[in-house]
């Protein structure tokens, strides 16, 4: 019998000390789950003795979802393991704020970090945590409102590296300039997509040691994925069976991602043909790379207490301009028709169009600036000073539109007073940065 689906691991009821007479379905799962604690015990111990092997620091990624809990979790327990004095080298948990996170998880991830640097100290690993984000001159903000880049899009992904892989790349290879070398811990698992598998196993044949793959783009650092052959069900199975080990409940996050489930639902999971609670992804609110955001949608659906976040769905929305005929993306009626060098290019007879129109960059910073204002009213506690663009994003922008535009109108300043009702910081730019 199962007393409650969402731990059903250690909740089954065996009749008898072997599988006789049990269905097929128990079967599996019970022999599913003992050999899992077999793997899991031995990965452990795996951990333990790759820590100890030599003196290179770690880095361990960490998002804040169901996979790299796992797998911070488990470098946290092999760490424990290890003997005080043997401790002897730095394990950097890293988490990349891409600026434009879901508030929610962005919020919860903060407050893991700060936790888990305070529990790692009372604990006396050698674990620090640290927040990335964006060089301001490279922010999401920055480069649309700023630059006028039009709405990622698949033949034109400018964020992803600008906004994940520059900050903890930079991390990463301050670590290496110091250290010589660094092994970077990842939760990443064959399993998450067809095309990942791959690339795994493209790195797995280049390997110099045991369960270390070379870093595609940096030199000297290694990539180790402890969990690369874990399951879904996996993942979740090892999340509510072992406690948190920095005083997180692996079931609130399991309640975010069931909240950012279309059906609410996290299913018993009995055998593989089950899909499991959490293919719901996380990602940026502002993400036009796909065509709608299932898990921000949901969120509200599934909870009234979070119509606060409507404003940023409706703002994410705008972002993806379509054609009301044909209800394809196109917003080059909002785009210069020059290149941002002020040249003019032609594609397949098609005139290829640059950067947003000075009305349409003023236009998404009016609407930032609302989706903020209307949370600080209207959010729960801990919103009430949330920044969905920073003062140091919107002084770039405010230089780029003077300076580099040549918009000597330098209207952000008025636009930030008419939504926020307050003046902006900086007063008057100087005269002789808008003229050169």
């Amino acid at each position: 019998t199962v007393k409650d689906p969402l731990n059903y691991v250690t909740t089954i009821e065996y009749p008898t000390a072997n599988n006789k007479g049990l269905p097929d379905s128990v079967k599996d799962a019970r022999n599913h789950v003992t050999k899992f604690k077999w793997n899991a015990a031995g990965l452990l111990e795996e951990i333990a003795a790759l820590y100890l092997a030599d003196t290179i620091p770690w880095v361990v990624g960490y998002s804040g979802g169901k996979d790299s809990t796992a797998t911070l979790q488990l470098v946290w327990m092999a760490l424990s393991r290890v003997e005080p004095k043997a401790r002897l080298k730095p394990v950097y948990v890293i988490s990349t704020d891409t600026m434009v996170e879901n508030p929610i998880v962005a919020a919860w991830v903060g407050r893991s970090l700060d936790r888990l640097g305070e529990a790692a100290a009372e604990k006396g690993l050698p674990l620090t945590s640290h927040r990335l984000t964006p060089d301001p001159t490279e922010s999401f903000w920055t480069m649309l409102i700023g630059r006028g880049y039009p709405a990622p899009r698949p033949k034109f992904r400018w964020c992803t590296d600008r906004l994940k892989i520059y900050p903890s790349n930079r991390f990463i290879s301050q670590v290496v300039k110091a250290s010589g070398e660094a092994i970077v811990v990842l939760g990443t698992r064959k399993a998450e997509s067809q095309a990942r598998a791959r690339a795994m196993e493209r790195f797995e044949e280049k390997r110099v040691r045991e369960r270390l793959s070379p870093n595609g783009k940096l030199l000297n650092s290694y990539v180790y994925s402890p969990i690369e052959d874990w399951s879904n069900d996996d993942v979740w199975m090892y999340l509510m069976q072992i406690q948190n080990p920095w005083g997180y409940d692996n079931k609130d996050l399991l309640t975010m991602y069931r909240g950012a489930s279309p059906d609410n639902e996290c299913p018993l999971v009995v055998d593989t043909t089950t899909p499991s609670c959490g293919n719901s992804r996380f990602g940026c609110w502002v993400c036009t790379m796909v065509d709608k955001d299932k898990s921000m949608t949901a969120m509200i659906q599934n909870d009234a207490e979070k119509e606060w976040m409507l404003p940023l769905l409706e703002l994410r929305n705008e972002l993806d301009v379509r054609d009301e005929a044909s209800g394809k993306r196109d917003d080059r009626h909002l785009r210069d028709f020059r290149r941002m060098n002020g040249s003019l290019q032609v594609h397949n007879g098609r005139m290829v169009h640059g950067p947003y129109l000075q009305s349409a960059r003023e236009h998404w910073l009016r609407r930032v600036l609302q989706a903020q204002k209307h949370i600080r009213d209207h959010g729960p506690p801990g919103m009430d000073r949330i920044e969905l663009i920073s003062l140091a994003e919107l002084r770039e922008i405010r230089r780029l539109w003077v300076v580099e535009k040549h918009e000597i109108e330098d209207n952000l300043p008025r636009i930030y007073e008419e939504v926020l009702g307050e003046p902006f910081p900086d007063g008057r730019m100087d005269d002789s940065l808008a003229f050169g």
